[in-house]
């Protein structure tokens, strides 16, 4: 009997220690506290570029990304993660910069897509900001006016969106802006000497309106002037993709060749400094008109891309607001903000 019952207590004891250590082991995995998921971001855009009120955007909608939010309100401005800041807004005084000092942790962005040529008043801001958002590839919140996607078998290429274009014109160019300042006018009224040249905006026949007006004008034509108000480091604009999407090849007058090949493969373009004189790029446009494989030649890379141009101004607010939410408890300031933009 005392044999039996030591036996039953054992097997009794046993069995309680394991209920007891898997409820034990249990109750730890129960209470094991989930990975915090970051906390959500917000944005406030301290005004709207140029004064121009858009609706703000959704940026998990539209951009699956999660966790930020977009405001206008200036009453956010204590709780704002970071606050973006419009250069031509806040150099012309037509907005107030918020009083000093800022709210623990804010992170203040310059925002800029114009060059240093038309940026006046750089030097008020150093050691004002911490984050650059502009389209200079060292921005921290870098922009461009569009890139290239590979694709794959063609499929969606730039070469499917242009197959029925049969360009009968050799050269087109939209100016808005006329300044006989500027390189490109001087570089205009010298190519016009030896080709024709349609020009069309405010200093040439007028354009349709609407935001597809440049890229439907280009299909007729195979050449574009895709000319920029001055010349600085990957101040490239959207006068380059327009050419880009319609299928005309681009004659660029900007930064450098290395640098428009930092967005484009090398025979996507004609840079204007590829030739000594003005008249023996004349001439090379002619002879490709003529010449079905050199035509070939600038063209074919097309079947291999697609093009993205970010939406301006939403999808830079929501990238912004990525970055942001990346940085996070990190600090950095801009120091000397003319000297890096003119670089």
């Amino acid at each position: 009997m005392k044999r039996g019952c030591a036996l039953n207590y054992v097997l009794c004891a046993v069995c309680t220690a394991t209920v007891f250590l898997t409820l034990g082991i249990s109750v730890l995995y129960l209470h094991v506290p989930p990975s915090p998921s970051p906390p959500p971001t917000t944005i406030l855009l301290w005004v709207h570029p140029f004064g121009v009120v858009a609706p703000l955007p959704d940026c998990w909608k539209l951009y699956q990304i999660h966790g930020c939010t977009i405001t206008d309100d200036k009453h956010a401005y204590r709780q704002a993660d970071a606050v973006i800041f419009h250069h031509r807004d806040i150099c012309s005084g037509r907005a107030r910069m918020p009083p000093e000092p800022r709210p623990r942790s804010q992170k203040w962005i310059w925002m800029n897509h114009e060059s240093p040529t038309h940026s006046p008043g750089l030097q008020k801001f150093d050691r004002v900001f911490n984050l650059t958002l502009s389209y200079r590839v060292d921005s921290d919140i870098y922009v461009p006016a569009g890139y290239l996607i590979p694709v794959v078998n063609g499929s969606g290429s730039l070469d499917q969106t242009t197959s029925l274009r049969r360009p009968s014109r050799l050269l087109a160019w939209v100016v808005s802006h006329w300044s006989a300042s500027h390189a490109r006018v001087s570089f205009y009224n010298e190519l016009k000497r030896y080709v024709n040249i349609d020009v069309y905006g405010r200093a040439g026949k007028p354009l349709k309106k609407g935001s597809k007006a440049v890229q439907e004008l280009l299909r007729d034509y195979i050449f574009y002037l895709a000319m920029e108000n001055s010349q600085h480091t990957d101040y490239i604009t959207e006068k380059l993709w327009n050419a880009v999407r319609a299928g005309a090849i681009p004659v660029v007058l900007g930064p450098s060749r290395q640098n428009y090949e930092r967005l484009l493969p090398p025979e996507a373009f004609i840079h204007v400094d590829d030739f000594p004189t003005v008249e023996e790029l004349a001439q090379y446009l002619n002879k490709v008109k003529q010449n079905p494989d050199l035509m070939k030649h600038h063209l074919s890379w097309r079947q291999n891309y697609s093009v993205h141009q970010p939406s301006f101004w939403n999808e830079v607010y929501c990238n912004a607001c990525k970055v942001v939410r990346r940085t996070r408890g990190q600090t950095s300031e801009v120091p000397h903000l003319k000297d890096w933009f003119c670089s």
